[in-house]
């Protein structure tokens, strides 16, 4: 717990980011990033019996949403600290981001992953010319090796979570929706560490304070979801298959944001998932790795809350691995041929 206590401690003295923090990093990044698709699909439609969207992050170019925030976050870098590099934490898409970030940027980047972590994401990471180190059973202790080795080594150490200017990077994506469809009343977004969330709730309330922001979480993994309900920093199992959903421990800043603004936080299983994956792949025809599928696993959960309000939901990304996918496709409820 006394990592937890130290993060605590730290984000208490980090700024919040604003919308004009947000509308500034939307200005960073637009030389490197395109918007993402904002598609509606009748399939989708059917499936949730509401006016369903679906913000498209698995269209940028590492495959997922974070990459906004890296690439705001490594442009604002010192000279000194572009000459030291950065090293960050990841189970995947955060890693993504800092070295497809630090590549535009000429930065030196350290990645460390856990071991056994998305095929899919790792070669990503090192065709990007990051330095991957394999470490620990799970993210956080990925990241405590992380802590460690940015101590020593003076890297600037880039925390997934509790970075402002990476919840300003990645909130520019609920711009991007309100912008082109400023009649949508919720939105849902998966929370690993829980920076969409609070980039959503920053970004979304602010230009339009009726918008819902709701959160969703995997039940094997429920660390987020724990700390919102109590309002303090908790840590708990981590035991999901959906690694962009994989934390064994709350991260303070977003924790902070999410507390006062997000409207509601639910928890699904993995099989909820798995199934939410297959729906995606048959309603859009785009790949989701499981944390991006979780957004439409809680839209079926939430099921007639939703009826006649305008959702969109965020396909955080599609970095899902053969194997995961293999998992997916397998319905444990379908009979067996005859």
């Amino acid at each position: 717990m006394k990592g937890v206590a130290q993060a605590q401690a730290q984000a208490t003295l980090t700024e919040i980011p604003t919308l004009p923090d947000v509308l500034d990093a939307r200005r960073r990044i637009r030389p490197y990033l395109r918007p993402t698709p904002l598609y509606r699909y009748p399939a989708l439609d059917g499936l949730t019996g509401t006016e369903t969207w679906v913000k498209h992050e698995n269209h940028l170019p590492v495959g997922a949403f974070k990459v906004r925030g890296g690439v705001n976050l490594v442009s604002r870098l010192s000279p000194g600290e572009r000459e030291r590099g950065v090293i960050c934490a990841s189970t995947g898409n955060h890693g993504q981001s800092i070295a497809y970030a630090a590549q535009l940027f000429d930065v030196p980047a350290v990645v460390c992953v856990p071991e056994g972590a998305n095929p899919v994401k790792l070669a990503s990471m090192r065709g990007l010319g990051a330095e991957v180190v394999a470490v620990g059973r799970d993210f956080d202790e990925a990241r405590e090796h992380c802590e460690r080795l940015a101590q020593e080594r003076g890297y600037r150490y880039v925390h997934s979570g509790n970075e402002p200017l990476l919840i300003a990077g990645v909130a520019t994506y609920t711009v991007e929706i309100l912008e082109e469809r400023p009649d949508v009343e919720v939105i849902i977004v998966p929370i690993g560490g829980g920076s969409g969330a609070a980039g959503a709730c920053i970004a979304g309330k602010t230009i339009n304070p009726r918008l819902s922001v709701i959160g969703v979480q995997s039940s094997a993994a429920p660390a987020a979801h724990r700390s919102w309900s109590a309002q303090r920093l908790l840590e708990d199992r981590c035991d999901t298959f959906a690694e962009g959903l994989a934390t064994r421990t709350a991260f303070a800043l977003p924790q902070r944001i999410l507390w006062e603004m997000l409207d509601e936080f639910i928890l699904v299983s993995d099989a909820e998932i798995r199934s939410a994956v297959r729906s995606m792949i048959e309603t859009t025809r785009n790949l989701t790795e499981p944390a991006g599928a979780a957004s439409l696993a809680a839209a079926l959960r939430l099921g007639d809350r939703l009826r006649g309000k305008r959702i969109a939901l965020i396909l955080s990304g599609g970095n899902i691995s053969p194997a995961q996918l293999r998992d997916a496709l397998i319905d444990p409820q379908a009979s067996l041929p005859l």
